[in-house]
Formats: C-alpha cells, sequence, structure tokens
C-alpha cells in the first residue's frame, strides 16, 4: 500500500545554453525550488543530446541558436532517440512563426528568455505533466494566426520550406553577421555556409542581402532596436 506522506520526486532538468551566465542564473533561480533538480548543464545541441543519454532528465530546457547544433535538431534527435523526454524551448524570439516551428520539431512548450521565476517554474510543471505551454505573450499572435489561415487570409510561408540550419543562417545574415562569422559562430565551413546561404535565397525567392532582410523584419525573424 502506497504510502499517504510520501511525495513526488522532483523533476530532473537539463539545462541547454550557449551562454555560461544564463546556465548559472536559471540555475540558481530553479535551486530555491523543491520539486525541480537541475541535473546537467549543455552548451550546445550536440552536447544536450549526448546528456539526454546520460542523465536521463524529465524535462529539457532549450536554447535555440546554438554553435555545432541548434536547438531545433537537437530538440529533433532527442525527441527521436527519447519520446518520453520533454523539451521546453527558451529563446528570445518572440514571433509565433518561431513558435511553429519549435512544435513541429517536437517540443511542448515555448517561453521567452524575459520570462519570470514563476512562470519558468510554472511552465516546466506543465510541460512534465503532458500539458503544453506557450508564454502568454505570444499565445495571442499563435491564436490570431490560426484563426487568419483556417479563414485563408494567409497564404503559406516559404520559410516553412528552410531546414532548422538554414532558418538559423538566415536569422544570422540578416542580423548583418558574415559567411565567416556565421561559420565560425555555428562551428561550419565557410563554404558550408555559402551553400546554405545560395539555399535560402532561392527557397524565398530572393535576390540580395537586402531583401533577405526586409523578409527578416517583415516576418518578425530580426527587430529593430
Amino acid at each position: 500500500m502506497p504510502d499517504a506522506g510520501a511525495t513526488s520526486p522532483p523533476i530532473r532538468v537539463l539545462l541547454v545554453d550557449d551562454h555560461r551566465i544564463l546556465r548559472e542564473g536559471v540555475r540558481a533561480l530553479l535551486a530555491g525550488e523543491p520539486g525541480i533538480k537541475v541535473v546537467g548543464e549543455a552548451e550546445d545541441g550536440e552536447a544536450a543530446v549526448l546528456q539526454v543519454d546520460t542523465v536521463r532528465p524529465d524535462v529539457v530546457l532549450m536554447d535555440m541558436v546554438m554553435p555545432n547544433l541548434g536547438g531545433l535538431e537537437a530538440t529533433v534527435r532527442i525527441k527521436e532517440r527519447h519520446p518520453e523526454v520533454v523539451v521546453l524551448v527558451m529563446s528570445m524570439h518572440d514571433n509565433d512563426e518561431y513558435v511553429q516551428q519549435v512544435i513541429k520539431a517536437g517540443a511542448s512548450g515555448y517561453v521567452l528568455k524575459g520570462v519570470t521565476g514563476d512562470d519558468l517554474v510554472q511552465a516546466i510543471k506543465a510541460v512534465h505533466e503532458g500539458a503544453s505551454f506557450v508564454d502568454p505573450a505570444i499565445a495571442a499572435k499563435l491564436v490570431e494566426d490560426y484563426v487568419r489561415r483556417v479563414r485563408g487570409d494567409v497564404a503559406s510561408d516559404p520559410k516553412e520550406l528552410l531546414t532548422p540550419r538554414e532558418q538559423e543562417i538566415l536569422a544570422l545574415v540578416a542580423e548583418g553577421h558574415s559567411n565567416h562569422e556565421i561559420a565560425v559562430h555555428l562551428f561550419l565551413s565557410k563554404k558550408t555556409v555559402e551553400t546554405h546561404r545560395a539555399n535560402i535565397m532561392r527557397k524565398l525567392e530572393l535576390h540580395d542581402v537586402t531583401e533577405l532582410v526586409k523578409y527578416a523584419l517583415r516576418r518578425g525573424i530580426i527587430h529593430l532596436d
């Protein structure tokens, strides 16, 4: 007969972000939450996949843009290998299309990096219990976009043709980074970046960087400060 006074084990969380100071901040925040335990950290997507194999977390708190392997691709790999592991994305991007890509990759939730500590804890607990969680700041955008699509007010977005890696490079190019800078940031060869960049321009039917930047601004991929 189960012990009525027994408590549930804490939710095991893996932190994934290429910025150490952010990982330390989130770890410190969660340290005061008795129902949650940080069991590991990873600085890129490849390390995250390996860490999941080793520490078997309940929830992976995943960044998106990282070197070696981005968050979208890492999420797909983790869900393929460990379907029971839940991924909660924590990102700076607040546009609804980015959220849709994350959900398609297999994530169960999406919060912004400006989220409060209480809301982050709530999101972790929600996805661990099997629910979905979307940051309130962008939930309304998702509903509005869904309604417009149902009514046929918008055409399908050609950006959906891009791979997760191409979407990362699209954002970096739009932000003004050179091919060399992108190659260094993502640990790719310059030639590989050039190939991805050419594929992006072809798929989006763009002809120069100016058109690409305008597209990124229009779709909310980047924002004017």
